[in-house]
């Protein structure tokens, strides 16, 4: 079971899971949808598309950007379409 944890919260947690450059990408239903925020930030990969954003509200606090995923990954990056990977201080436990 890994865990995404920030501020106290659990933010996504889940027995499946890929992991893809050192990060752990959770499926879409393993979020606690209540604590992501959809942001406007989009970044784009070579290899795995444009990923799109959320900010994490946990506790009256939030964590801009901290979690991405690829709606519409490129081919070679299928495994991880719709899932949900983290950083800026969220902490992941496996």
């Amino acid at each position: 079971m890994a865990q995404a944890i920030w501020n106290g919260a659990v933010v996504a947690e889940s027995d499946r899971y890929e992991v893809v450059e050192g990060n752990y990408y959770f499926p879409p239903d393993a979020i606690k949808t209540e604590y992501f925020k959809p942001s406007n930030t989009h970044t784009t990969c070579s290899w795995k598309g444009q990923a799109s954003y959320y900010t994490l509200s946990v506790a009256g606090e939030e964590n801009k950007d901290a979690a991405w995923y690829y709606p519409e990954p490129k081919e070679k990056a299928a495994n991880i379409k719709g899932y949900v990977a983290f950083w800026r201080g969220v902490k992941v436990e496996s």
